[in-house]
């Protein structure tokens, strides 16, 4: 009994609910809205429907297979070449093992008491014969190197003494025709005034520095000279005789020229004759340099020929050794 009364009790419960909810229909219920996710959502990134952020990611994607693809690619040509190395050393000891083996019986059968310690290896000390070819080829290739500079250098250096030798040349024929040029006037004026009168001291040096005067002067070049530069200087009381004299020589080129005709050729007498007398004295100088250069360049191309000689002969010697050693080789293996 206990039990149905429970029973109706908790029926009688849900049918106040009912009747309450009845009564208060004019009553509306809210309907909350709630921001809940499902799983799938929650856990998506929301990036995946962008179309640039799909372009991105295909892109990285593409690019990472590539990298991974080349990865893959250096990765086994190593391998390779490791498996080639050792492929070759593999087959060196190969064939060193059988070549002794080869060599051993062959010595046996030729002599029993050679064995595989008698046979000759590779040393690494080189020969004196070698040692020799390789400083001989160095020897060649510096002189030879060094050769064409020294002809070079010497051709220089001939060329500026020579350059200077002309223009010694030229500064003592310019001296001689100036020295002889003043004492020519001189004298003509001496013929002409036969009363004494008073010569200037004049410098040579001074008047060579100036640059008035070149290899092709002549005697009226001197008087111009002195009629246009120093004119200040003599047109004096003790010098005006002379003034007078060389002014009036200036004017007059053709009468003097056929009255004094010695004098005036004199100037260009001295000129070449200078000219000579120091292109003789600068001879010897310049033969024995262009002798010494030449004398250099020829002893070194015969060093040079002399030690490529001694290489070449070395090289075919060694040449021939090599050459029956790998014929004795090639007998052995057969």
């Amino acid at each position: 009994m206990k039990a149905y009364y429970i029973n109706i009790l908790m029926f009688s419960l849900p049918l106040i609910i009912l009747v309450y909810n009845q009564r208060n229909h004019y009553i509306t219920t809210h309907a909350h809205t709630n921001r809940s996710l499902c799983e799938c959502y929650l856990y998506m990134p929301n990036y995946y429907n962008d179309p640039q952020m799909k372009s991105v990611m295909k892109n990285f994607n593409k690019q990472t297979q590539q990298r991974f693809h080349e990865y893959d690619e250096r990765l086994q040509e190593k391998r390779k070449q490791c498996k080639e190395r050792c492929d070759k050393e593999i087959q060196k000891i190969i064939l060193k093992d059988k070549l002794e083996k080869q060599m051993a019986q062959q010595l046996t059968t030729l002599n029993p008491n050679i064995t595989t310690e008698d046979i000759p290896t590779c040393i690494c000390e080189k020969s004196l014969a070698d040692k020799v070819e390789k400083v001989c080829l160095r020897c060649g290739y510096g002189l030879g190197s060094v050769a064409p500079s020294v002809g070079l250098f010497g051709a220089l250096a001939i060329n500026q003494y020579t350059n200077y030798v002309a223009a010694k040349v030229l500064e003592e024929s310019i001296k001689k025709g100036i020295e002889v040029g003043l004492n020519s006037i001189a004298k003509i004026l001496k013929q002409i005034w036969t009363d004494s009168f008073s010569v200037p001291k004049f410098n040579v040096i001074e008047i060579l520095s100036s640059g008035y005067f070149t290899e092709n002067m002549t005697f009226f070049d001197i008087s111009n000279y002195i009629n246009t530069t120093m004119y200040a200087k003599l047109n004096t009381d003790n010098y005006a005789v002379y003034s007078w004299g060389v002014q009036y020589i200036t004017m007059q080129p053709t009468l003097f020229t056929k009255k004094y005709p010695t004098e005036v050729a004199a100037v260009t007498d001295a000129v070449i004759k200078g000219k000579t007398q120091a292109l003789n004295a600068a001879a010897p100088a310049t033969n024995s340099l262009t002798t010494a250069i030449i004398a250099s360049v020829i002893a070194i191309v015969v060093i040079v020929l002399i030690m490529m000689i001694i290489y070449l002969i070395l090289r075919y010697r060694r040449k021939k050794k090599m050459k029956k050693k790998l014929q004795y080789i090639k007998l052995l293996e057969e």
